[in-house]
């Protein structure tokens, strides 16, 4: 059943598993790990109430690979994981994007390498989101920072899946996860839901990767009465095995230009107090939390403070970060790992402006007072 609109006390986690139902989620398959489990948990009671289906399989590399086949058979498909599952998922992530079958991701980040920290916040998996699996490939990454958010960048994540028939990952961290705010659902019948292109059934002579007048093209849909053949090889418009060549350059552009074309759409921010600022935070995610609050309190000390929060973290706001270089005096990255997102940062500025990185990586959320202090350093050298 769908969600009753109205104020909810809800978990992180709770929100994004009722997000992916509004967005009309049809199968999930996981593996249960902290500090993602509550997707789970959740969706496992949820989902076959609404007639999908919810698998919990024997380990990570088989829920992405089931992921991946019921997106084909025209599933709105979905998994959650955290770092070592998400590590596991990299090989059928880029499976998915070559062979075009949309799906949702979600990393619940924890602090690594390897086993970690399993019940402690992280931002380890930033690049990871972007470059984690192998050769070149698109890749739309959406970072909550409140429960609310968790709701509607779910669906926001669906139906960019669906729209460009890509994988999209939801990158949230512990903190976010298992957070409770309150949450105002909105009226299930109000929620927009895109649907991916679909060659219509049993049409003759239809090619499944036909991209004649859009660089993403019609599905064929297993099950719909078209031909549909599907490989990891580099393919042509049949989906047959293609070699190196003109043809195999073409795809690999295409599939790239799904983000590239559209980065001005897809890149979305957040921003505060930018209008005079001098300098500003960059932050996602749960540390952009204390980020705010530290601008904040430094414009209460008289330091032109500004706040920006890349919703997006990939494709990456470099444009909007290449114009505020040209106005303010320097940047600061708060991140929960050893830099990450500063090196982003960096690139769009291009030494127009300072960059002062600010790291944690024991476990505990940055505080305000920490990304003050880097901004102090900043505003008065």
């Amino acid at each position: 059943m769908p969600h009753e609109p109205g104020v909810r006390l809800m978990q992180g986690n709770e929100a994004c598993a009722e997000g992916a139902l509004a967005a009309g989620l049809d199968f999930f398959a996981g593996y249960p790990i902290t500090p993602s489990t509550e997707v789970a948990e959740f969706l496992a009671e949820r989902l076959p109430r609404t007639g999908g289906t919810f698998i919990q399989m024997e380990d990570e590399i088989a829920s992405m690979a089931a992921v991946v086949g019921a997106s084909l058979a025209g599933a709105r498909a979905m998994t959650a994981t955290s770092g070592p599952g998400f590590s596991l998922k990299q090989e059928n992530l880029g499976f998915a994007a070559l062979v075009e079958a949309p799906c949702v991701v979600v990393n619940v980040q924890r602090q690594g390498p390897s086993t970690g920290l399993p019940t402690s916040p992280s931002q380890g998996d930033i690049m990871q989101a972007r470059w984690g699996t192998h050769g070149d490939h698109p890749a739309v990454v959406l970072a909550p920072w409140s429960v609310h958010e968790c709701f509607d960048l779910t669906v926001t994540a669906f139906n960019l899946a669906e729209r460009l028939r890509i994988p999209v990952i939801l990158l949230t961290d512990e903190v976010i996860g298992h957070m409770r705010e309150k949450v105002t659902l909105p009226d299930p019948s109000s929620i927009r839901r895109e649907s991916r292109p679909r060659i219509p059934p049993r049409t003759p002579g239809a090619l499944p990767y036909e991209d004649r007048h859009s660089d993403v093209p019609p599905m064929a849909v297993f099950g719909d009465g078209n031909r549909a053949h599907v490989t990891g090889l580099l393919h042509d418009r049949r989906g047959y095995p293609i070699g190196p060549g003109p043809e195999a350059a073409a795809l690999i552009r295409r599939l790239q230009a799904k983000v590239d074309a559209r980065r001005s759409e897809l890149a979305m921010v957040h921003g505060e107090m930018l209008d005079d600022a001098e300098v500003v935070v960059v932050a996602v995610g749960c540390v952009a939390r204390s980020a705010l609050r530290a601008v904040r309190l430094a414009r209460q000390e008289g330091i032109a403070a500004g706040f920006l929060r890349p919703i997006t973290v990939w494709p990456f706001p470099e444009e909007r970060l290449a114009r505020l270089a040209e106005e303010v005096r320097g940047f600061v990255v708060p991140e929960m790992n050893l830099g990450q997102l500063v090196y982003e940062v960096e690139r769009a500025v291009r030494g127009r402006a300072a960059v002062r990185a600010y790291s944690r990586v024991d476990g505990n959320l940055i505080t305000p007072e920490e990304v003050l202090g880097a901004l102090r350093e900043v505003a008065r050298p």
